[in-house]
């Protein structure tokens, strides 16, 4: 390649969606609230799980974590899109852009991980009653919480490196509502063999890797529960971990359609549901958690209580 093609790019364009001013406010104000609920959310079971002594727990532990991900990874490239929606010309710098696309990758990578090991939780819950409180002692929670940062971490910032190292030959409209790290790779006008090589093996270790493990856990948690003789065993063994299976259908479910639907002739839409993946599946994990567990109903009821007295 020609040297003097190669352009120093110093901010990108964000495209949004530019062409629909009208649609732009109207997903301001949706944004707006679902980020709201992301925040309120998130930061009350945190909150919840650190004040109250009964969710000092391996499960409520890996859920602080799970919430403080939402939070982190949503406020990444939330408000940013936000003051774009509304603005005439939607700008990020170079800079800015990596930070956005390293930390919206690793985060979600981080959440693949996380789910997993609230999996194993359940599974050694249900499984393994006895030897819970051994098992998932403080100590192998911080490791397991802590791998799962790691793994996230270092993919992110592996792919982030690859893909900024490459020029973009002064092409820099990214056709998103944020620097995702897919949208800033079709920018790039060099070979790409690497990073798509390097992106299959992540997707193998942080994606499939997880779902099979939390496969292969609920498998033993559904036997373990059939084997229950009554009813109400049943039931209550169920309950301990709908909430997380719930989370992880929407989370890989969503995260499944993306990646594996035919492209849209209108490339408006593959953005809005990107953005869906991004955000609304954030702003549901703690309606979902506070909805279906009596211990975060207890808890609320128990701080608003004292904060009244």
């Amino acid at each position: 390649m020609n040297e003097a093609n190669q352009t120093v790019v110093l901010e990108f364009i964000l495209l949004g969606l530019s062409k629909h001013h009208d649609v732009e406010i109207v997903l301001f104000v949706l944004c707006l609230g679902i980020y709201l609920v992301i925040l309120l959310g998130n930061s009350s079971l945190i909150l919840l799980s650190f004040l109250d002594p009964n969710l000092h727990t391996p499960m409520y532990f890996f859920l602080s974590n799970l919430s403080f991900v939402d939070i982190v990874g949503t406020s990444s490239f939330v408000p940013l899109m936000l003051v774009n929606l509304l603005s005439v010309r939607k700008t990020i710098s170079f800079s800015g852009c990596a930070l956005q696309m390293y930390l919206t990758h690793a985060l979600g990578g981080i959440e693949c991980v996380l789910l997993a090991m609230m999996a194993y939780d359940r599974y050694v819950a249900i499984c393994n009653p006895l030897r819970y409180t051994i098992i998932m002692n403080m100590r192998v929670c911080v490791q397991l919480a802590a791998l799962s940062w790691i793994v996230g971490s270092v993919n992110s910032l592996l792919q982030t490196i690859l893909a900024l190292r490459l020029p973009f030959c002064g092409n820099d409209i990214i056709d998103h509502f944020y620097c995702e790290i897919l949208a800033v790779l079709k920018l790039i006008c060099v070979d790409i063999s690497l990073n798509t090589f390097v992106m299959m093996v992540a997707v193998v270790l942080i994606t499939i890797i997880p779902v099979l493990l939390i496969f292969i856990s609920y498998m033993f948690i559904l036997v373990t529960i059939l084997r229950v003789n009554s009813a109400e065993g049943r039931k209550k063994a169920f309950s301990t971990c709908s909430a997380h299976l719930t989370v992880v259908i929407i989370f890989f479910g969503t995260l499944l359609f993306m990646y594996s639907k035919p492209k849209a002739k209108d490339s408006d839409l593959d953005k809005l549901i990107a953005l869906f993946y991004s955000a609304v599946t954030s702003m549901l994990n703690p309606i979902i958690y506070s909805l279906r567990n009596k211990e975060v109903k207890a808890a609320v009821k128990k701080v608003m209580f004292s904060s009244r007295i």
